[in-house]
């Protein structure tokens, strides 16, 4: 009888090259929980994600499921994850699903947390899950022009060139939610979306952090939306300042 296993997994991306499988040579995190399971199993298991990160992106709330014909409970299929795979990666949750269920296809929504530091020394404790950024920022402005991203809109203009999907590919999307907060010198960019084109939160990020020194002037949100063309977005914030919060179904 063919079940259906989702798993909730956290990880420090900091030494993968994302989560995606990829060419020999690369080491990410589907491969690596792969191959922990094809040793559990002994055959052949296709491990599906929600969506793919980039390489040095984290996560605390990755989704994934894999099929298998094995009776094994689900709480043993966890400890035995868990026994072998790196220190980096963590099954959190592992659980029986309808066999419909689907990762990536049954997701409703997907938050991102970006983290700044924003003062003068760095953070030697979390210097590989924030960006440290130095200049003073002009908070209320990147919150005021945030207010333009919410919504359903084409976002073209915050999308990278990714060579894996199709030229033509459909660059709608709707943001639900974004907030940006202060806690001390941290400041966090929280955003939640049905769904996000390549790069597209450290892209919105990058032009966030580009009005808030002032580089681009009140009402640049909505211009670069209606250009539809990267060029006019900011720049690509880095990715260790980025983290998979959580994917909802």
């Amino acid at each position: 009888m063919t079940r259906n296993i989702k798993l909730t997994i956290e990880y420090d991306g900091s030494n993968f090259a994302g989560w995606q499988i990829q060419a020999k040579g690369f080491r990410t995190v589907q491969d690596e929980i792969t191959k922990v399971l094809r040793k559990i199993f002994k055959t052949k298991i296709n491990l599906l994600g929600s969506g793919r990160t980039d390489s040095g992106v984290h996560a605390l709330g990755q989704v994934a499921h894999f099929k298998t014909e094995s009776t094994m409970p689900v709480d043993t299929i966890k400890r035995a994850l868990n026994g072998n795979l790196p220190d980096e990666i963590s099954i959190l949750k592992a659980e029986e699903v309808p066999l419909k269920f689907h990762a990536q296809f049954s997701a409703k929504e997907k938050t991102y947390r970006y983290t700044i530091l924003n003062r003068d020394g760095r953070c030697s404790l979390q210097r590989k899950f924030c960006l440290l950024y130095p200049y003073k920022l002009n908070l209320p402005l990147m919150r005021q022009e945030a207010k333009a991203l919410v919504g359903r809109h084409d976002f073209k203009s915050f999308q990278a060139k990714d060579l894996s999907k199709k030229k033509f590919m459909r660059t709608v999307r709707t943001i639900k939610k974004l907030s940006i907060q202060k806690k001390g010198d941290y400041i966090y960019i929280d955003v939640t979306a049905n769904g996000f084109l390549y790069k597209m939160v450290r892209n919105i990020v990058g032009t966030l952090l580009e009005i808030g020194c002032e580089k681009l002037p009140k009402g640049s949100i909505k211009k670069i939306l209606s250009k539809k063309n990267r060029m006019y977005a900011g720049y690509t914030a880095k990715p260790w300042g980025l983290t998979l919060l959580e994917v909802k179904y």
